[in-house]
């Protein structure tokens, strides 16, 4: 019998789990296989090494069984739904099949419906145009852009991009106080939707869902969870919280295929307006009126993203496979040895949200006191092969109440994270507070990139310009 314990001592070929005996905290394998795993990439000093992805929180890689999973289902794939031939109709099923797979992911209720969307933002937007008219829409100020923008308009002010009020209330500096104000609000005026954060993308931490949903289902509101953080690295039930709905993203659950999914509770979503107008959301078509079909069908115009909803559903059926507690156990060795060599390091700050936040995720934001977010990052990729994120990571406002509004260091970790990438990062920040730079940088178009970079690129078709390409799309306006 497997324990949580073996799951850092012993190995299975079908998960990668670790063989060797490793002292206590020390994760030595991956609890999963990811695809590319192993991929090295160039230094300045003209070496390699294994890439030390840290950046699971913004796009996570491929489970090696999602890879296989989409190669086996390829050769099959056609139309769906109104297809006669034979392989239309075993894309019918996959999808349809992957649908239910997801959905049981998150613990969808008998009711509840799933609706596969592109990712998380995707997901939100949509929900956000069947909020019933006049319903209020509460939220916090710490929120991803993806679960604060649908909710106001493109100039920022609340209410009039979907035609209801909005709240964003602020958040207090304890996980108590924030429940209390959260209750207050809910007293103060009626709600129909509270839209919260699973776990911050910026920190990890989170409120305890079930409390939400009490006092949010006390005031006549219902919950929507961003499980765009939590889902892929906790798990989440919609039946166990209680909330009304959860949006997650295939990117972020080891399956980047381009899918995502909202479920929950159908009534909104039956009636409400569909997300696109198009063929497959209707019943019937007349030049003097459309007859629409019910959810999920009904939001999901055009052709579906089958191979999408395949590798999420191949996802979501891994990671269930896990015993309970793996993912959890994984993460916060390597969140808490993470956290703790960042904490011995002077000039090194983590971020935290509350006081009193227990349970965070393995997503870790610092500042290194005195230096650019940007240099710090571009340094660990040239010289460490270290990939980390840096920026305001779509969450402006929390980053500006953590005092952060130039930026920060985000590192972050998963199934395919092992010790040794935590353990490269604390190296490479100690060097560079002690020696600096061995390599000279520049900002071009508000990216930092290596002065005269020799690096040869990986040959890969369409990498011919990729400093270049990476400069254009990186700078302080379109900052993740």
């Amino acid at each position: 019998m497997t324990t949580l314990t073996d799951l850092f001592t012993c190995a299975d070929e079908a998960t990668g789990v670790a063989l060797a005996p490793a002292p206590a905290g020390d994760v030595r394998f991956p609890l999963l296989p990811v695809t590319g795993g192993s991929t090295t990439v160039p230094l300045v000093d003209g070496t390699s090494r294994v890439y030390a992805n840290l950046d699971y929180a913004a796009s996570a890689p491929s489970l090696e069984s999602v890879t296989a999973r989409v190669a086996e289902v390829l050769p099959l794939y056609a139309s769906v739904h109104r297809g006669a031939g034979y392989l239309s109709q075993v894309s019918t099923a996959l999808y349809e099949s992957s649908r239910q797979a997801i959905a049981a992911f998150v613990g969808a209720r008998e009711d509840d419906v799933a609706v596969i969307t592109r990712n998380t933002t995707d997901s939100l937007n949509l929900l956000a145009g069947v909020v019933p008219t006049g319903g209020r829409v509460l939220v916090l100020d710490i929120e991803h852009h993806a679960n604060l923008l649908p909710w106001v308009s493109p100039g920022g002010a609340a209410g009039s991009a979907t035609g209801r009020t909005v709240t964003i209330l602020p958040i207090e500096p304890t996980v108590a106080g924030t429940l209390a104000a959260l209750r207050d609000e809910l007293a103060r005026l009626p709600y129909a939707l509270v839209a919260v954060t699973g776990a911050s993308n910026v920190t990890g931490e989170a409120l305890p869902v079930e409390q939400v949903v009490e006092l949010a289902h006390a005031a006549g509101a219902r919950v929507v969870v961003d499980g765009a953080q939590l889902v892929p690295h906790r798990g989440f039930s919609l039946a166990a919280t209680g909330a009304d709905y959860v949006a997650f993203s295939g990117h972020k659950t080891y399956a980047p295929f381009g899918a995502g999914a909202l479920v929950g509770r159908r009534d909104w979503l039956d009636t409400g307006v569909p997300y696109l107008a198009g063929g497959g959301a209707v019943r019937d078509v007349r030049t003097d009126r459309t007859v629409w079909q019910p959810a999920p069908a009904r939001h999901e115009a055009g052709s579906p993203n089958v191979l999408g909803a395949i590798a999420l559903a191949q996802a979501c059926e891994t990671l269930a496979s896990l015993p309970a507690g793996a993912l959890e156990e994984h993460e916060q060795a390597l969140r808490t040895r993470l956290v703790e060599g960042l904490d011995a390091i002077d000039g090194v700050d983590v971020v935290r949200i509350w006081t009193d936040s227990t349970d965070p995720v393995g997503v870790v934001t610092f500042t290194v006191a005195g230096h650019n977010p940007g240099l710090v990052a571009a340094y660990l990729s040239a010289e460490h092969g270290i990939g980390v994120r840096d920026g305001r990571f779509c969450a402006h406002p929390l980053l500006a109440r953590l005092g952060a509004s130039e930026g920060a260091i985000r590192a972050s970790v998963g199934v395919g994270s092992t010790s040794e990438y935590v353990d490269r990062l604390i190296a490479a920040l100690t060097s560079y507070l002690a020696h600096g730079t061995r390599a000279d940088y520049e900002v071009v178009d508000g990216c930092w990139t290596v002065v005269d970079d020799t690096r040869p690129l990986v040959e890969v078709r369409g990498l011919d310009h990729l400093a270049a390409t990476a400069a254009a799309v990186c700078g302080p306006a379109l900052d993740d």
